[in-house]
């Protein structure tokens, strides 16, 4: 009798866990992929330039949508309220870069409006993001 229940013992210790690295593989594809779509945030159409300012590292982003809204982050902001809402989260106004997303269809004029504000706040250092020209033209 001793002898069966030592052979259940052992039985229940083997646990295969292949399953549970199939799982965890199956994961950890899905946040790769959904990781940089998260990271943008609002979804806009950049002006494609021939030189290209890319958002390195965990930065202040300003976005201006299609339909001329103004985020800090990922979060709404009035425009009122921007330039203090950018010089809390920044450690130096003068040096430290602030990026500036629009998209491309946003009137000059809401751009200018942006731009001044943060200038007005006395932020110096904006920088305007875009995309690469691509090789072949867009056919629409």
């Amino acid at each position: 009798m001793p002898q069966l229940s030592r052979q259940t013992g052992t039985s229940l210790s083997e646990i295969n866990i292949v399953p549970f690295v199939d799982v965890m593989l199956v994961l950890l594809i899905i946040f790769m992929i959904t990781a940089p779509i998260l990271q943008s945030g609002i979804e806009v159409d950049l002006p494609k330039t021939q030189t290209v300012k890319e958002i390195t590292e965990a930065r202040l982003v300003v976005t201006i949508d299609r339909a001329q809204l103004v985020y800090l982050g990922s979060d709404a902001v009035n425009i009122h309220d921007l330039g203090n809402k950018v010089r809390a989260q920044m450690r130096n106004p003068q040096s430290d870069p602030v990026f500036l997303r629009c998209d491309e269809t946003v009137p000059f004029g809401t751009f200018a409006t942006v731009i001044d504000t943060l200038r007005q706040s006395g932020i110096a250092n904006v920088s305007i993001v875009t995309e690469p020209l691509s090789a072949r033209p867009r056919i629409q």
